[in-house]
C-alpha cells in the first residue's frame, strides 16, 4: 500500500484530495497546523489522522522519517490575495520558508526515495492578454505578495530539481471551487452572502476574468501526474472555463432562484490593489502527455457547489461576514 503525506491537507483542496486517496485504498497522513481556512469538522468527520504541526517546525523531520512516505503532496500555503497585501509577512514564512525547509528535511531523508509534489498557481504567471494562455515555460510576472511567494516557491523547487537532482514535480493550477471552500473565496463567499444578504459584493466593474476549474478535477489530476507525471516537469492544470466576476455572480444568482425565489443583486465595491484582469492556463500537455481531461462543466460544478452549501448551510449561517471585512 502506498503512503501518502498530505501537507496542508485540512485546506479545501486537501480535503477533496484526501477524500480521492482514501477512496483509492492509500494510506493517508495529513500535516495541518489548522489555521482558520482549515476544515477541522471534516477532518473529524471522516477520521483522517492529522498531526497539528506548522510545516517550519523542526518536529516535520521526525514526522517524515517514521511514516515514509510514497510522496508527499504540499498544499500547505496563505492563499487570500488580500491578506497578502495587509499581512505579507506570514505568506513569506509560509509559502516560501515552508518549502525550503520540507524540501531540506526529503533532501536529508533521499535514501527513502520520495517524490515531492509541489503544489502552485496561475497567479504565478500574472495578468494574461486576452486570446492568450500561459504555458509552463512562460516567465513569472506575479503581482500580489501572495502570487509573489507562490513564484518564489516554484522557482526554488525548479533550483532544487537542477542543483540536487531533486525529485519534485510543480503543479499549476487555476481557481478552484467545490465543497469545504473557505468563504473568504469568491463563489462561497457570494453564496452565503445571497443566503444572508440577498447580494453579492464585486471588485471594480465585475469583469475581471478567471479559469474556474470543479476541485474533483483539480485533486484528479494532481493524481494522475503523482502517479504518471516526469519528475523535474511542471504541469499546468487548467478546465479551459474562463468566466469574469459578472458571469460567476449571474450563475449562482440563477440557480438560487431555483431553490428560493427573492430578488437578488449584485453591488460592485471599490476594486483592490493591482487586481490582475485575466488568468487563463495552456493544459495542453497535461492533457495530451498524462491523458486527463475535467469531468465537470462550469454550470454542473455550480450545481453541486450550490447544493453542498445549501445542505450546510445550518453551520455557516452564524457566521459574521460583516466582521471579518472580506470582499470578492
Amino acid at each position: 500500500m502506498k503512503h501518502i503525506l498530505v501537507l496542508g491537507g485540512a485546506g479545501f483542496i486537501g480535503i477533496n484530495m484526501m477524500h480521492l486517496l482514501k477512496k483509492r485504498k492509500y494510506k493517508i497522513l495529513c500535516v495541518d497546523k489548522l489555521t482558520y481556512a482549515s476544515n477541522k469538522k471534516a477532518l473529524s468527520f471522516y477520521k483522517f489522522k492529522n498531526i497539528r504541526l506548522d510545516i517550519n517546525d523542526k518536529k516535520i523531520y521526525e514526522i517524515i522519517k517514521n511514516f515514509k512516505p510514497n510522496f508527499v503532496i504540499n498544499f500547505a500555503a496563505e492563499t487570500h490575495v488580500d491578506k497578502s497585501i495587509d499581512s505579507p509577512k506570514n505568506f513569506i514564512n509560509a509559502n516560501i520558508v515552508g518549502v525550503f525547509n520540507v524540501m531540506e528535511v526529503l533532501r536529508k531523508l533521499k535514501s527513502l526515495k520520495i517524490k515531492y509534489i509541489h503544489i502552485s498557481t496561475d497567479e504565478v504567471y500574472g495578468n494574461i492578454k486576452k486570446n492568450k494562455f500561459s504555458l509552463e515555460k512562460d516567465k513569472f510576472d506575479p503581482t500580489s505578495p501572495y502570487a509573489s511567494s507562490k513564484a518564489a516557491s516554484d522557482l526554488l523547487v525548479k533550483s532544487y530539481i537542477k542543483t540536487y537532482n531533486f525529485p519534485a514535480i510543480i503543479t499549476n493550477c487555476t481557481n478552484n471551487f467545490g465543497p469545504y471552500q473557505n468563504y473568504e473565496k469568491l463563489i462561497p463567499r457570494a453564496i452565503v452572502s445571497l443566503l444572508k444578504n440577498n447580494k453579492i459584493e464585486i471588485y471594480g466593474d465585475g469583469k475581471n476574468e478567471r479559469e474556474w476549474i470543479y476541485v474533483e478535477d483539480h485533486c484528479e489530476a494532481i493524481l494522475k501526474i503523482m502517479l504518471k507525471g516526469k519528475i523535474g516537469e511542471t504541469y499546468n492544470i487548467g478546465s479551459g472555463l474562463i468566466k469574469n466576476n459578472n458571469s460567476v455572480a449571474k450563475s449562482l444568482i440563477k440557480n438560487i432562484k431555483k431553490i428560493q425565489q427573492k430578488n437578488y443583486k449584485i453591488v460592485y465595491v471599490q476594486d483592490r490593489p493591482a487586481h490582475d484582469q485575466r488568468y487563463a492556463l495552456n493544459s495542453s500537455k497535461l492533457r495530451k502527455n498524462l491523458n486527463w481531461k475535467p469531468r465537470h462543466s462550469f454550470e454542473g460544478g455550480i450545481k453541486k457547489t450550490l447544493n453542498w452549501y445549501l445542505n450546510n448551510y445550518n453551520k455557516l449561517k452564524k457566521i459574521d461576514i460583516k466582521r471579518q471585512g472580506l470582499k470578492i
